[in-house]
């Protein structure tokens, strides 16, 4: 990554808490435009936490996010108009909309929000579906569909909106094995096309591959923060040691 890309995201200090436990304790970290970030760590170290904080399904209790230069926690911030420029993929491939089909699963949000002719918004949806490979199954329904066509279809539902920033939060973890691979290859198409990209996940050859920076939390803090090679190869905290031994 050229050091010199304007940042895209701006964390500050930044703390949560869920009433006495606290579970982020001054996340401060950058991701530059274009940048893949993966953040990894143990269970229950706050990663999840961190990512939601990022579009503000969480609310942080206290620090600042910057997205593009817009302080994104400035309670006055009108939600909806800033997560339009948020995509975001959750754990489990079950998100869709049981009820439409994948090309409708795609076109709601920007009928309903961007305001596109049902016209305009299906062909933008065939597109995203080319993109992830199912435009066959179009008409398909998500009961219809594998695990990893459903997160594919989700992929390119949070596409829809044309985001700035993509997080993704273990996406391939509910998957079976044979499927994580056709999801990772979407992400790897979305990261060689620049999106930035925010990935919490444990598939170490996928971060070895894209990911420009990791970062690794435990209790709440960041105790690595490098490139892959860097983090992997030379840890500095005996925690992330620990850690590492364990998955690599």
């Amino acid at each position: 990554m050229d050091n010199t890309a304007s940042c895209m995201i701006e964390v500050c200090d930044l703390h949560k808490h869920y009433k006495d436990v606290h579970v982020l304790r001054g996340i401060s970290t950058t991701v530059a435009k274009g940048e893949v970030c993966a953040v990894i760590g143990p269970s229950g170290s706050g990663k999840s936490t961190f990512l939601r904080c990022l579009n503000r399904l969480e609310e942080a209790s206290s620090g600042e996010i910057f997205i593009n230069a817009q302080e994104i926690t400035d309670p006055h911030l009108n939600l909806n108009k800033m997560r339009e420029n948020i995509g975001m993929v959750f754990q489990g491939f079950n998100t869709l909309f049981p009820h439409m089909p994948a090309i409708q699963n795609i076109m709601l949000a920007p009928v309903n929000v961007r305001g596109l002719s049902h016209k305009e918004a299906e062909a933008y949806g065939m597109e995203l579906l080319s993109r992830v490979g199912l435009a066959d199954k179009h008409a398909s329904y998500p009961d219809m569909l594998s695990g990893g066509q459903q997160q594919r279809v989700a992929i390119a539902r949070a596409l829809a909106m044309r985001p700035e920033v993509m997080l993704f939060d273990e996406p391939t973890s509910a998957l079976d094995p044979e499927m994580i691979g056709e999801v990772l290859e979407v992400m790897i198409d979305l990261a060689k096309q620049g999106m930035t990209m925010v990935v919490v996940s444990h598939e170490m050859s996928f971060i070895r591959e894209v990911a420009d920076k990791v970062l690794v939390l435990a209790d709440g803090v960041i105790i690595e923060e490098g490139s892959p090679q860097e983090v992997f190869t030379n840890p500095r905290h005996e925690r992330c040691r620990s850690f590492l031994s364990k998955i690599l």
